[in-house]
């Protein structure tokens, strides 16, 4: 579908990488990966067609469409929800108005039996049958999924786009470009601005799709759910595995002590060369032997190690002045925009030291009530922040508010006083911008090194109270661990926003639940948490209270406590019968997905493109809109059963 032919990229004088040459099929599911600033997001623009490579070339096949989602977007204003999802179909509004053209032209002439009218006839029947074939009778049904996969609320269609969030109009793109159903979906990091349940609905979304898919996350389960192959840009150059990113690191572990035990025996074989060129180089006796070295010394390629970040970011959080023992106190608070309540009666107090978490789906109000407490936003109820309280907050649009004009060096240099001035490149070093890196603009920065440079200023910063908003995204594997070993040290007050359930576990020691308008608090770390909810993950959790939430509530009776064990068995009984008729259903919507994709095939030929395919396809397509709606409909009955 698409062939990359031994291209190069040099950023700035910098050689990014070279020599890279594969090829994506259809139906491949591909992980891009690498560390951050390897050029991930540059590659997908050059297959995006946004940046041509400076050396090199792509091959494309003919009307292939492709569709990118990059980290950050450029959001126009303007339309509601829906309408903006609806331009996703604008190829369907097209064929309407030229059907109603037609149609018009049609019942205005009588010459039935002249060369134009059937022009005209035969036009509007090839036309007909694409509008029918391309979902023109049902893409508003096909709009409405995935707005709501990815977690808009009917209510929300009607509102302006301005109201909300960059995340929550990130993801209307996204919606935008699912819908177009293009060849090949390029996503760099995806899963940012969204909470696990849309996550999830993505995972399954991507698991139907017949098309390709190549993404850049870290996300490891999200990647481990969707893909089936890797790239990694390594050294400046690409090693394709056809494997999924878990088996892929095994593979690449085995490879990377491969080549260390090769490099040290040819750097062994070097020495002994350069050895017996220094001993014997001034022999007459042995001058062919030599001269036979020096040109076997010549001749040896260097053996190159996959990179490995053994660098650890030194992140240590400036020592806490002591605050009152009491930094964050909530009386009866309550939120609304409009009729809409966010949240009602929220009482909690946080303690000095403590590291808590806020958890539950987006829009349940978690962001919300970290601005209440910083007071960026009006309501109802009491804030009160103890005394000589000093609060640094982070969330990721600060990441998108450096200014792109500066340097790395100069962004940093700009907000550090006294002696830390003197410092200013040990700290960049320490977060992998050292040496000419930190010379670099911030508007050539990938997401990552923009979350790394915005978190350096947040550590310049003199804070007791530290509030953090999804911190973890756009970070790398590494980056998260050591941003967790930090906080963890840190001896000041924590509030953490995420649905990153490795990232909080072992570092916070109490978690507040979002759900339903109200918050709840729970003792105990994560895993307590989870314990309690006997669930296995954040996401598990959240649906089920959404669920106990939407049940009426009684204290159970002896004999229901004596029945628990029976109702429990029946109800793993209608678990597994629910999982199997989500299973058939996914068989099923395959099924329709392989015969479509066959017989677009056909209809890409000059023999396939005739009525009966045409009839055919919009029959297929027909049966595979039940079919979503119906596997839907069982998925949403096995998340009910818990």
């Amino acid at each position: 579908m698409i062939s990359v032919d031994n291209i190069k990229v040099d950023f700035g004088g910098t050689n990014l990488f070279h020599d890279v040459s594969f090829i994506i099929n259809r139906k491949d599911r591909i992980a891009l990966v690498g560390k951050n600033g390897a050029g991930k997001s540059t590659l997908l623009l050059i297959l995006s067609g946004e940046q041509m490579p400076t050396e090199g070339s792509l091959s494309k096949q003919r009307n292939i469409t492709i569709g990118y989602l990059p980290q950050v977007m450029n959001l126009k204003d303007g339309r509601t929800v829906f309408e903006e999802a609806e331009t996703a179909f604008e190829h369907i509004h097209e064929m309407e108005h030229r059907l109603e053209k037609l149609n018009n032209a049609l019942s205005s002439r009588e010459d039935y039996e002249s060369e134009e009218y059937h022009a005209i006839i035969e036009e509007y029947t090839h036309l007909n049958e694409q509008y029918t074939m391309m979902g023109g009778s049902h893409y508003e049904a096909e709009i409405e999924r995935a707005l709501m996969g990815l977690g808009f609320r009917r209510s929300d269609f009607t509102r302006p786009t301005s109201e909300f969030s960059g995340g929550w109009r990130m993801r209307i793109e996204l919606a935008k470009l699912l819908l177009r159903h293009p060849d090949l979906l390029l996503l760099d990091e995806p899963t940012n601005h969204l909470d696990i349940e849309s996550i999830r609905w993505l995972e399954q979304f991507l698991a139907r799709s017949s098309n390709a898919v190549l993404l850049v996350s870290h996300d490891r389960t999200f990647l481990n759910s969707v893909t089936n192959r890797t790239i990694e840009i390594s050294c400046g150059r690409i090693y394709d595995y056809k494997l999924s990113y878990d088996k892929f690191m095994e593979t690449r572990k085995e490879r990377r002590e491969q080549q260390i035990r090769a490099y040290e025996n040819q750097q062994k074989e070097i020495a002994d060369i350069k050895e017996f060129i220094e001993r014997f180089r001034y022999k007459p006796t042995k001058a062919v032997q030599v001269q036979s070295r020096i040109k076997q010394l010549e001749k040896i390629v260097p053996i190159e190690i996959d990179e490995e970040d053994t660098s650890r970011l030194r992140l240590r959080f400036a020592p806490a002045t002591r605050s009152g023992n009491y930094p964050v106190i909530c009386e009866d608070v309550t939120k609304s925009f409009g009729n809409h309540t966010v949240f009602s009666n929220v009482n909690l107090t946080i303690n000095r030291g403590e590291k808590v978490a806020f958890v539950g789906r987006n829009g349940e109000g978690k962001t919300t009530l970290v601005r209440c407490i910083l007071n960026e936003i009006g309501y109802d109820g009491k804030i009160t922040i103890g005394h000589a309280v000093q609060t640094a907050y982070f969330a990721q649009h600060q990441a998108q508010l450096l200014d792109e004009n500066l340097t790395v060096f100069q962004t940093i240099d700009n907000v550090a006083t006294g002696d830390i001035r003197l410092r200013i490149r040990d700290i960049l070093g320490a977060f992998m911008f050292g040496g000419e890196t930190s010379e670099k603009p911030v508007k050539v920065l990938s997401g990552g090194e923009r979350s790394r440079l915005a978190m350096i200023r947040l550590l310049l910063q003199q804070m007791n109270l530290l509030i953090l908003d999804e911190p973890t995204n756009h970070l790398d594997m590494q980056s998260k661990d050591v941003l967790k070993d930090a906080i963890r040290d840190f001896d000041g007050t924590v509030i953490i926003v995420s649905h990153d359930r490795h990232f909080l576990d072992g570092l916070v020691t109490k978690v507040y639940e979002f759900g339903e308008g109200k918050v709840k608090e729970h003792l105990g770390g994560i895993q307590e948490y989870l314990a309690s909810k006997n669930v296995d993950n954040i996401n598990d959790a959240i649906v089920k209270q959404h669920v106990a939430e939407l049940q009426p509530t009684a204290k159970p009776s002896a004999s229901e406590s004596r029945m628990s064990y029976e109702a429990e068995k029946q109800l793993q009984k209608q678990r597994r019968k629910q999982e199997r008729l989500v299973e058939q259903c996914e068989e099923k919507v395959n099924e329709l997905m392989t015969a479509i994709s066959e017989l677009e095939t056909a209809m890409s030929t000059p023999e396939g493109s005739c009525t009966e395919n045409f009839e055919r396809y919009a029959s297929l397509k027909k049966e595979l809109s039940d079919a979503e709606s119906m596997w839907e409909h069982e998925m949403e009955e096995l998340e009910k059963l818990g």
